[in-house]
This record gives structure tokens, C-alpha cells and sequence, in this order.
């Protein structure tokens, strides 16, 4: 092999790698914003646990955020903004992604 095709597969397996850690993180995200919503909701325990994979589940439906602020928004009615959830989904990425690096 020649050096240009190990720097050629190092930077694809860099690739794959970063792409599963914001994949990864964007779904550590959701998951706390979804534990978030279900205690506004008043829920807890199993309950709350339940909702925050529903919330993880609601992303695969389009690309981006829309969707889980879609979700967020219409399950928690007046209680908060869509601009508040948007706000809170920026302020749990960096969170998310501090607790993969922990894990790891």
C-alpha cells in the first residue's frame, strides 16, 4: 500500500467515526430532552424512561431537529415554546456529547 492510500482509508475511518459520534450524540440528546419533557409532563421512573425513547424515536422521521421539536412541542402544548425547545436541544448537545467521551 502507498502512503496516499493510508492516509486515503485513515481519513474514511475518521469519517465513519465522527459520523456515529454525532449520530450517537444527537441521540443521547434527544434522550435527555426527552427525560426533560416527561417531567414537565409529571412523569417519572419507567414512565419517563418510556417517553424519552419515544422522543429518540420521533428523529428518524426527517432529517434535522424539526421533527423532536414537532414532538416536543405538541406534547407539552403551552407549557413551552418551540423556540424554548430548540434552545434546550442546543443546550443538551454539548451535555450528550460529554457523556459518550465519559463512557468511552
Amino acid at each position: 500500500m502507498s502512503t496516499f492510500d493510508d492516509r486515503e482509508n485513515a481519513f474514511e475511518a475518521k469519517f465513519a467515526h465522527d459520523s456515529e459520534m454525532q449520530f450517537r450524540a444527537e441521540a443521547r440528546r434527544n434522550k435527555l430532552a426527552g427525560l426533560w419533557a416527561a417531567e414537565l409532563l409529571g412523569k417519572s421512573g419507567d414512565e419517563a424512561n418510556a417517553y424519552a425513547l419515544e422522543v429518540v424515536a420521533a428523529d428518524f422521521d426527517e432529517p434535522g431537529i424539526e421533527d423532536v421539536v414537532r414532538k416536543l412541542a405538541a406534547d407539552l402544548g403551552d407549557r413551552v415554546s418551540a423556540d424554548q425547545i430548540r434552545a434546550k436541544l442546543t443546550e443538551l448537545l454539548p451535555l450528550a456529547k460529554a457523556q459518550l467521551l465519559n463512557e468511552v
